[in-house]
């Protein structure tokens, strides 16, 4: 089936590292099937809604090369909800409720202390039109709640957790307008679904009791007559809920709640590294460094996700990144390195990188200045033997050692780190076969001889 997803963050901060794992999988799951990927900006909530968040949103994806398909806002689609009110209230399907804050905070805990189910007792329902016309008279305006039906259990078959059910009479009738008329996520967010063709709704685990409140919105709606157009399918989503991620301690973090694309760009860290984690964290397929997005799409299965949560450790972001960056054509990364590095240059560094910044410094050993060690007597004279002998030709590394080595007799450590540490100031690095030509002949004589000196 061609699946059209979407993810439906908040403007109301940053993505963090959990909204980006739940925007990658649904657009894994729709690129798998040829389907189309919706970005939904859900920002009923202008209070708390702020543009700036929206743009960070849409930048962070595009960084992570996650495009989608369509966008759509849903402070644009308030004549929908509208639509969608009508319909259900002419159904019997929501209610006025008056109650405060404080006094539905009074009920729960009553309610917990008899050892019941915080739930609201659909008090609203009993109120006669008179005493709901004295409480509007006082000034006091309604929420909205949709009336959940306890006739029938909830079910579905979960893509992830399998069969799914649960008593309606176990969950409370969900608020889904504010006494100020706004709009919060049950009603729209089945709204938009239905309007905008979605097929599979693929979320964290912390949305189970939604869903099943929101398989009944669906029910009622399309009970209701209310569809995208008159031919419009009148069918649910799938829906499938992954594990949510915790720390490498195995529990909620609340690091992993800020850790977002500006932490993991400050750090250095590929837009592939993040993905190649984080496309089968939680699954029983190995985690490797796969550059390759298509092998990831293609090897992508919902079936493959297990029920444990799904541990995100900071060192195997590492880990990946490293692999990652020893896997990146020069052609991928050529704008990024510093000036005058070839592909040959870039060939001899990129073994030594764990993050692609770190280029500049092990460019430094070609273009120096470099700062050599002091060498004791025996090897000054070994250099300066090495600065005589020194050849160019196809392998001036490999000749400088054979002729250094029937000259001396030195081999081993004390022929090859003496030569690197002239040439290069340091007693690891690059292949000194690759680096020395970068390095040049003259640069390289005059290396050798000052260490000498």
């Amino acid at each position: 089936m061609t699946a059209i997803t979407r993810f439906a963050p908040s403007p109301t901060g940053l993505l963090h590292v959990g909204n980006i794992r739940t925007a990658l999988h649904n657009w894994m799951l729709a690129r798998k099937s040829g389907g189309r990927f919706i970005l939904r900006i859900d920002d009923t909530d202008a209070a708390r809604s702020r543009e700036e968040y929206v743009d960070a949103i849409r930048a962070d994806l595009q960084w992570l090369g996650l495009d989608w398909d369509a966008e759509e806002r849903q402070s644009a689609r308030l004549d929908r909800y509208e639509a969608a009110f009508t319909a259900l209230h002419a159904a019997g399907r929501i209610y006025p409720c008056y109650e405060t804050a404080q006094e539905l905070d009074v009920k729960r805990k009553i309610a917990l202390g008899r050892g019941l189910p915080p739930i609201y007792d659909r008090a609203a329902l009993a109120l006669t039109e008179a005493e709901r016309t004295a409480k509007e008279a006082e000034g006091i305006a309604p929420h909205w709640r949709f009336k959940l039906d306890h006739a029938e259990p909830i079910t579905w078959d979960d893509g992830i957790r399998g069969a799914q059910k649960f008593d309606a009479a176990q969950l409370s009738d969900p608020v889904i307008r504010r006494a100020d008329g706004s709009w919060l996520y049950m009603m729209p967010s089945a709204v938009d679904d239905i309007d905008m063709g979605v097929t599979q709704v693929l979320r964290g685990e912390d949305h189970v009791s939604n869903t099943a409140v929101q398989i009944q919105i669906f029910t009622a709606l399309f009970a209701a007559g209310f569809a995208a157009t008159e031919t419009a399918a009148k069918t649910l989503p799938a829906f499938a809920h992954e594990a949510l991620l915790v720390g490498r301690e195995g529990k909620l973090s609340k690091r992993l709640g800020s850790l977002g694309c500006d932490a993991f760009r400050e750090r250095g860290i590929e837009p592939e590294a993040i993905i190649a984690l984080l496309a089968r964290l939680g699954t029983s397929q190995p985690i490797e460094p796969i550059a390759d997005r298509a092998a990831l799409i293609a090897s992508f299965d919902l079936t493959s996700f297990g029920r444990a949560p799904a541990k995100f450790d900071e060192d195997d972001l590492e880990r990946i990144n490293t692999g990652i960056v020893h896997l990146l054509p020069f052609e991928a990364v050529q704008h990024r390195l510093p000036d005058g590095m070839d592909e040959a240059g870039w060939h001899a560094i990129r073994p030594n990188l764990a993050h692609l910044g770190e280029a500049a410094d092990w460019w430094r050993l070609v273009t120096g200045p470099i700062a050599q060690p002091e060498f004791a007597e025996d090897d000054k004279a070994f250099l300066a033997e090495a600065a005589r002998l020194l050849a160019w030709g196809d392998n001036p590394w490999g000749e400088l050692t054979t002729v250094l080595k029937e000259a001396t007799g030195r081999k081993g450590k004390p022929l090859f780190l003496p030569l690197r540490q002239a040439l290069t100031g340091m007693e690891h690095g690059p292949d000194m076969g690759e680096l020395l030509p970068l390095i040049g002949e003259d640069e390289a004589r005059a290396r050798l001889t000052q260490a000498a000196a």
